[in-house]
């Protein structure tokens, strides 16, 4: 029989920066409930919240929970743009009528 409520599992247990990770919802929500007032009032943890309820609560998929609580937590990381990244195939050839 599979765990219902907030025992269920995340399909991939989430790794926390101090070295942590959460494996269940339950996990993901008391570590929610610790965050300073104001990180848990940030939109990204309020967003993170509502998915945790409701597929705690509603039966969705875990994988809807745990992109709200990565989202959250990666909600400052920026990716880097490299505009000299991949050149399209046709800038490397050469026409015969160009040689």
């Amino acid at each position: 029989m599979r765990p219902t409520g907030w025992s269920r599992s995340f399909d991939e247990p989430i790794a926390l920066p101090d070295g942590r990770k959460l494996v269940t919802l339950l996990d993901a929500g008391d570590y929610i409930a610790v965050l300073p007032k104001k990180e848990h009032a940030a939109p990204e943890w309020q967003a993170a919240i509502q998915a945790l309820i409701l597929v705690a609560e509603g039966g969705g998929p875990t994988m809807f929970a745990r992109i709200g609580v990565m989202r959250a937590l990666n909600r400052h990381h920026v990716p880097e743009f490299n505009p000299k990244g991949k050149e399209p195939h046709w800038g490397r050839r050469k026409l015969k009528r160009d040689q």
